[in-house]
């Protein structure tokens, strides 16, 4: 009798070790996902900002030059060339 106890007692740990353990890794799992969602959320907002910025800048008919890596494009919105063309007579 005495061995089924001591039996019993070191299965009930080793359950409470093993639910301890997937549910520590189910939480870790979880704030990772979190910390990736707020991650992109955070990246889609930094780009909207970019593009919203751009075309604000673009629509004074300005010259918006834009630098990607080695390579710098100028970026004038086409609406400018359409009223140059239009007040020349």
């Amino acid at each position: 009798m005495q061995k089924q106890t001591i039996a019993m007692v070191i299965m009930v740990i080793l359950l409470v070790v093993a639910i301890s353990y997937i549910v520590v890794g189910k939480y870790q799992e979880n704030k990772v996902q979190e910390q990736v969602a707020i991650y992109q959320q955070g990246a889609q907002v930094g780009y909207e900002q970019a593009i919203t910025q751009l075309v604000q800048q673009a629509a004074t008919c300005q010259q918006v030059p834009v630098t990607f890596q080695d390579q710098t494009l100028n970026l004038i919105a086409v609406e400018c060339f359409q009223q140059q063309a239009g007040a020349q007579p």
